[in-house]
């Protein structure tokens, strides 16, 4: 039946006829493409500019943590969103040696934490035609995701909201992939697994106030802030190295077994 759906749409693509074969819209960060009624394509991206161990860096960082950190953030959108990752592309404006292969063995690692075949899901480019003297890089995740399962606006009335992770961003922070204070793909599986979650988002730049919004927003709700909030809400988080999960207060103690990261509570959903 899906196959059927996609093979008329493309046919009506094939014809010229781009403007309503599928609906497209915005969810957040994530670009959805309903294939079919309950049938999702999920996009997330990310970039990054002046990071990186050339002259003319702003901020120093290991090209291989580039790699794992850039790709983590579209990677950790599209699990939170509840979909399942199946294509990674990297965009990267250095040459392929030394630098490119060092991104790339990053990106690599970075998407098997996610439980991805690296080997075979990974795609890009390199600039070789030009001298590069500073480091850039794009990253875009494709996912796919029936719409059941879709996470994003399942917050309910009085879910409490904890921040999992601490959220950190260069240059105040030096971020290190492997920190154990920060949130990971593997940090979103785990999340995952928890039946009584409702609802998942990575923190970026914008802070844990923003997101917060953003998570309350998409389920029709007003956020509520407790007064005794143990992580600064307007920091910036960088990489996705913190997230925001709402679910039911009675499962808090249970959540704090569950996950191995730094746990605040920061409020709960209102009408």
């Amino acid at each position: 039946m899906i196959a059927d759906i996609l093979l008329e749409k493309y046919s009506r693509m094939k014809n010229h006829d781009l403007s309503d074969a599928f609906t497209i819209r915005q969810v957040r960060d994530l670009l959805i493409t309903e294939l079919t009624n309950d049938f999702w394509m999920v996009v997330a991206s990310d970039s990054a500019g002046g990071i990186g161990p050339k002259k003319n860096d702003t901020v120093y960082a290991p090209h291989y943590d580039l790699g794992r950190l850039v790709i983590r953030v579209p990677v950790m959108e599209i699990l939170s969103s509840g979909a399942v990752p199946i294509l990674v592309v990297d965009t990267l404006s250095v040459e392929m040696e030394p630098s490119g292969k060092e991104i790339i063995r990053g990106v690599r690692d970075e998407v098997s934490e996610a439980g991805m075949n690296s080997n075979l899901v990974v795609t890009g480019s390199t600039e070789d035609n030009v001298i590069t003297t500073q480091t850039g890089m794009g990253a875009v995740i494709i996912g796919i995701i029936d719409r059941k399962d879709f996470r994003p606006g399942k917050s309910l009335k009085r879910d409490i909201v904890v921040c999992v992770g601490i959220p950190k961003s260069a240059p105040e922070f030096e971020i290190k992939y492997s920190d154990p204070e920060i949130a990971d793909p593997k940090t979103i599986r785990q999340l995952n697994r928890l039946a009584f979650v409702h609802d998942i988002l990575p923190v970026g730049s914008k802070g844990i106030a923003h997101e917060f919004n953003e998570l309350a927003a998409s389920s029709c709700l007003k956020r509520h802030f407790y007064d005794d909030i143990k992580v600064n809400i307007d920091k910036s988080g960088g990489p996705s190295t913190c997230c925001l999960v709402s679910f039911a207060p009675e499962y808090l103690e249970v959540f704090k077994e569950k996950i191995n990261k730094p746990i605040s509570v920061i409020g709960e959903m209102r009408e």
